[in-house]
């Protein structure tokens, strides 16, 4: 049988399969393609179960893919097979994050790193109680009342309509209509207090699709900053092509993302720190973004 084919015979088995057991499959090959090998304990510990169901999931992954795995008759492990080819496509954010914070579900507890790692500190956390309301809210397509600290206004009851969560590189934040403005804005968790749940149903004005900047959808081109060396390296490190790394964002995060990754926005390339690497090849591309002033760049040109 070709390759192609067994491929094709494998991914129609394990779209079979139950959710659970496909999980376990996944976590089988995970540890083979990231740590070198597995062994029935791994999976025992994982998911909580006999020795037994272990035996027949690595039965079953071996039947799928032969070439995967084979055992070490030393150490009573299964170790990355000489012809692996992955069954199951693993998202490289996701592999990650589980390698250096290792798994968890909410109830038992977190386990170790799989590897040693080192992340920041998470500078801004939500409280559960906080978030909690307005999740639901986005879920079941309702408002929220809550107390918000404000720089422009101090402390003010609000009721806004939530949609939509996002993260901006440091905090994460909900977009959502506020009824004091009449406008769709940004509202960081960590600003806000009581958050409840109210009854009813938006109105037409309030939903999603009206948030203009929100499905409004720029086209950036980030290329390396004319100004720095090395401007293989960038190419590398940002995955451009052929020295351009093309970006589709939405208008209401351009901004955000433009500062995080701390892209040079002037027309002149003319921010002079050297731990920005990138520039904006045509800030034209930002007409209309309301969140534009964030960018570096745009804020150096106003206040000159």
């Amino acid at each position: 049988m070709k390759q192609t084919d067994t491929m094709t015979t494998s991914s129609d088995t394990l779209a079979s399969l139950s959710l659970s057991q496909r999980e376990r499959l996944a976590y089988i090959e995970f540890r083979l393609f990231f740590l070198g090998d597995v062994r029935r304990q791994d999976l025992m510990e994982r998911f909580g179960i006999a020795p037994a169901a272990a035996t027949r999931d690595f039965a079953q992954y071996r039947e799928l893919c032969p070439d995967n795995l084979s055992l070490d008759g030393s150490s009573k492990a299964y170790v990355l097979g000489g012809g692996f080819r992955p069954a199951f496509a693993h998202n490289v954010e996701r592999v990650l994050m589980m390698l250096s914070q290792g798994f968890g579900d909410g109830i038992s507890q977190m386990q170790d790193a799989l590897l040693p790692c080192e992340l920041p500190p998470m500078l801004n956390r939500p409280a559960v109680d906080i978030l909690a309301p307005v999740t639901r809210a986005i879920y079941q397509r309702k408002a929220v009342r809550m107390r918000y600290f404000s720089h422009s206004s101090g402390v003010s009851e609000r009721e806004i309509v939530p949609f939509a969560l996002a993260n901006d590189g440091l905090r994460w934040h909900v977009r959502a209509f506020d009824r004091k403005s009449g406008e769709f804005r940004d509202f960081v968790f960590t600003r806000m207090e009581s958050t409840e749940l109210l009854d009813g149903n938006p109105a037409k004005h309030e939903l999603p699709a009206q948030d203009i900047q929100w499905n409004r959808i720029v086209e950036l081109d980030i290329v390396p900053h004319p100004d720095r060396p090395h401007p293989e390296i960038t190419e590398r490190d940002y995955g451009m092509v052929d020295g351009v790394l093309h970006l589709k964002l939405r208008a209401a995060m351009a901004g955000y993302v433009l500062r995080q990754w701390q892209v040079d926005c002037s027309a002149d390339h003319r921010v002079k720190d050297k731990g920005c690497r990138l520039w904006l090849r045509d800030v034209l591309a930002l007409y209309g973004v309301k969140n534009a002033m964030l960018a570096l760049g745009i804020c150096t040109a106003k206040k000159q």
